[in-house]
């Protein structure tokens, strides 16, 4: 019986595998997800990082010191997320990703950040209006409660819960990373392929969240497409893995 994608991810992490699918996810779900929200890193630059926990990049453009800080804080999130694969979705994990993403940047010194925690001030996200500071807690509490009773998950329940997330925009910032790790989170605990939103298809990806109320296939078909990319990754390392 052939290992699953969580097995082999876990067992790659565990004895620090180069060159196989952890180090290529940690590489491609870091860089991508941080250039969708603007990071200033190329793909090189953060498998260099990634690599040899050095910057160092010589006669290259300058970059922010955040968008380093937050690209070698993504490593950790993904791994805590391995760590904590089997654990239920909750407040706590998720608010832990925040945390950790955030930490050591320029926001954790502003107070009114809350790094770690929902979020102090209203916020919105493409001109639409997100769920007000005070009401957060109540809505994450009902999302998450929903999400977990449901006996089984699928595919499509995983992308409704991340519409329904960046909808909340619990968080100051970072919204986008830590919902795009309880993507790959999520998945990966419910034993279906995982998959990583491609910068070059930012665009598909905002115009699915935008209308997702109004015609849900755009989000489900891009999510869809980007599975098939880590799938091939996957049948490339390990032959196919026969899963949904």
């Amino acid at each position: 019986m052939k290992k699953s994608i969580k097995s082999h991810l876990q067992e790659e992490k565990q004895v620090k595998r180069k060159g196989m699918l952890y180090h290529k996810t940690q590489v491609n779900l870091a860089y991508n997800s941080n250039k969708i929200e603007g990071s200033k890193l190329t793909e090189e630059q953060t498998r260099y990082i990634f690599e040899t926990r050095t910057i160092g990049f010589k006669d290259q453009e300058a970059v922010p010191v955040d968008d380093i800080i937050e690209t070698s804080n993504h490593f950790v999130a993904f791994d805590y997320l391995i760590e904590t694969i089997d654990n239920p979705l909750s407040n706590e994990v998720i608010k832990a990703f925040h945390r950790i993403l955030k930490n050591g940047t320029s926001d954790a010194t502003k107070d009114w950040f809350n790094v770690g925690d929902w979020k102090k001030l209203p916020n919105e996200v493409g001109d639409n209006k997100t769920t007000l500071p005070e009401n957060v807690e109540k809505k994450m509490n009902q999302l998450n409660a929903t999400y977990n009773l449901k006996r089984n998950i699928y595919f499509e329940d995983i992308v409704e819960y991340h519409y329904q997330f960046e909808k909340i925009h619990p968080f100051q910032d970072g919204n986008g990373r830590v919902g795009r790790l309880l993507l790959f989170r999520e998945c990966l605990r419910n034993n279906i392929v995982p998959f990583i939103i491609d910068d070059n298809h930012k665009q598909f990806y905002y115009r699915g969240l935008k209308e997702f109320e109004n015609v849900r296939e755009y989000l489900i078909d891009t999510c869809l497409s980007a599975q098939d990319t880590y799938k091939k990754w996957v049948n490339y390392f390990y032959g196919n893995l026969n899963k949904k």
